[in-house]
């Protein structure tokens, strides 16, 4: 072929070379699949593209590259779950030439269940309904769809509910700034709330540091990707985890601890499952066996991809390996050695999935679990010495931010709950408690006593949370709780709270209550919540008897839904001057959010 014959297209791609970057889960270092990176040589992909885009063969230059990783990927034998990149536009103008990509995985024996394509920007001058459709048929063939570059360029966050994804992977953009941006703090909770609802997996780029690390584990991100933890390199990992990583976990300032939390789900530990069709012989199970000492086990699976056997590693090489074991088994089923699979859902917690583990029999307390979706199709598996380092980690974070004297977490767990609920759009309330002359009841009947009398309104505030579904409560230091809760539920959660009488050594207590009604329109964060909050607290103060005012952001109107105010020398009773004379009640009146009337004697007062 001449010079001037040779395709111009082709000729790029063959000018490509490979790296592999590992997806890594930071709650247990596992590395969860590897996207392939193009690296062209003497150029960037920014100029393969716009050469492609001088030929009009853009979408055939995107595929040639997903085609060339697949088998950059094959000659490394990596079995790890493989994501591919490819533009909107040609999944919406030229969704035919993906078919020479499935073409390409039969080549290699990849399946289309193993590979995710990362659809990313320009999204602008795509019809909408095109690229949905386009989706739905990948998916259809069984492709996993991951949308790229969220945070950044022109990716409308309606694809994301349109295209329903099973991962939204946060542009490194966004990522650089988040230690020391609170807008950029914004951004990304407002992406994982999308992703929670969408049913969508989140993975932060681009991660370079400790302190972009730390912000993304404070923010609930478990999934990321970055140079910090594993750069791209010439081969895929040959390991199953990162070493370093899931040892760092530990963060005081980690996830939120609810009183009611039952625990992080258990795709949360999801690891991908080396899977292989039901009907394989022993001595291929074998064969992949030895050709990768990192798998624990394979999972057997029908042509549905649902899992109807398991293999332990140590228990299968222990058969075929022992005296006569090679000619027992080799060319016999594999599955004459094999295990029912121990199936869980991507509803079950991790903690319940542990008493899956512990409740078996003692030679398989080690197995992995098999994670299924909804039709029964293999998903991945959970490995139990995860999920044992999990939960023993997640009880030293709750350790680590509990209140010793209450057990209830701190202004963190309140913070992100408030943060949730402003990202959700919820009017919701905020409220601040403590004691009133806590001091004097120190100073009056000594520490001991007034350490219970905190005791006493934390387990108040523990009952009440138990009782009301929609209460979030926290201790943030001495004498003072925080409150946040559904407008419906603050009328019970008052009486719950203000009814019942108490007293330290012999000495009666009141307490104050200040409540903020909140909107995303009202308050911006947790930080503004409590500096209005702040005002509203020393106006409780200022009523005698267990008190509770009310206000919303922007309005000078505060009601006094309880306690009364402090007499003026005028209104003192001349034979009792430390009486004050009952001001006139006025009928009873709704309370706030539609909750039960206010009962008889509780002020009603606006100022």
């Amino acid at each position: 072929m001449s010079a001037g014959s040779i395709d111009p297209v082709l000729a790029l791609v063959d000018d490509v070379r490979f790296a592999f970057q590992p997806l890594i889960n930071v709650k247990t270092g596992a590395v969860v699949a590897v996207e392939a990176l193009c690296r062209p040589t003497g150029r960037t992909v920014r100029d393969l593209f716009r050469e492609a885009a001088a030929h009009r063969r853009l979408t055939e230059l995107d595929v040639g590259l997903a085609r060339a990783a697949v088998s950059a990927a094959a000659d490394h034998e990596t079995l790890l779950p493989l994501h591919l990149n490819v533009f909107g536009g040609t999944v919406a103008h030229d969704l035919p030439r993906l078919e020479l990509l499935r073409e390409r995985l039969r080549e290699v024996g990849r399946r289309e269940r193993d590979v995710t394509l990362e659809i990313g920007p320009p999204f602008a001058r795509l019809d909408p309904a095109e690229l949905v459709a386009g989706v739905r048929a990948l998916k259809e063939q069984g492709f996993q769809i991951a949308v790229d570059g969220v945070g950044e360029g022109d990716v409308p966050l309606v694809l994301i509910a349109d295209v329903e994804p099973g991962m939204v992977k946060l542009d490194r953009g966004v990522v650089e700034g988040l230690p020391d941006s609170a807008p950029r703090r914004a951004v990304l909770e407002s992406v994982r709330h999308l992703c929670e609802a969408a049913g969508a997996d989140l993975v932060a780029e681009g991660v370079e540091d400790d302190r972009q690390l730390s912000a993304l584990r404070r923010a609930g991100v478990r999934l990321v990707q970055g140079n910090l933890l594993a750069p791209p390199a010439r081969r895929p990992p040959t390991t199953i985890t990162v070493p370093g990583v899931a040892a760092e976990i530990t963060d005081p300032a980690g996830q939120p601890v609810s009183t009611l939390a039952a625990g992080p789900r258990v795709t949360e530990f999801l690891s991908p499952a080396t899977v292989l069709p039901v009907e394989v012989t022993a001595d291929e199970v074998r064969g992949v066996l030895a050709d990768h000492p990192e798998i624990s086990g394979v999972v057997l699976v029908d042509e549905q991809n649902r899992p109807q056997f398991t293999i332990d590693r140590n228990r299968f090489l222990l058969a075929v390996t022992g005296p006569y074991g090679h000619a027992l088994h080799a060319q016999r089923a594999a599955s004459r050695l094999a295990d029912e699979p121990r199936v869980v859902t991507t509803a079950t917690t991790a903690i319940e999935a542990l008493g899956l583990v512990t409740r078996s029999d003692q030679h398989r307390m080690y197995d992995d679990a098999i994670v299924v979706d909804e039709a029964g199709r293999c998903l991945g598996a959970v490995r139990a010495g995860h999920l044992i380092r999990g939960m023993a980690d997640l009880k030293v974070e709750e350790a680590a931010a509990l209140n010793p004297l209450t057990r209830l977490p701190g202004s963190d767990a309140i913070a992100r709950d408030v943060g949730r609920r402003i990202a959700a759009g919820d009017v919701f309330a905020v409220s601040w408690l403590d004691i009133d002359g806590f001091k004097s009841v120190n100073d009056e009947v000594g520490f001991s006593a007034g350490d219970d009398l905190i005791r006493s309104v934390g387990r108040g505030l523990t009952d009440a949370a138990t009782a009301l579904p929609s209460v979030r409560v926290g201790h943030v230091g001495g004498d003072d709780f925080l409150l946040v809760a559904d407008l419906d539920d603050l009328v019970p959660l008052s009486e719950l709270l203000l009814d019942p009488e108490r007293e330290a050594g012999g000495v009666p207590v009141t307490l104050s209550l200040a409540t903020l009604v909140c909107t995303r329109s009202t308050v911006a964060g947790y930080d503004e919540a409590s500096r209005l909050l702040a005002p509203l607290k020393h106006r409780a103060k200022d009523l005698t008897g267990s008190s509770w005012v009310m206000s919303r952001p922007g309005s000078e109107h505060v009601d006094v839904l309880r306690g009364e105010p402090r007499p003026t020398p005028t209104e003192l009773h001349p034979e009792d001057p430390g009486r004050r004379a009952a001001p006139d009640q006025g009928p009873p009146r709704a309370g706030p959010g539609g909750g039960a009337p206010l009962a008889p004697g509780r002020g009603t007062a606006r100022t």
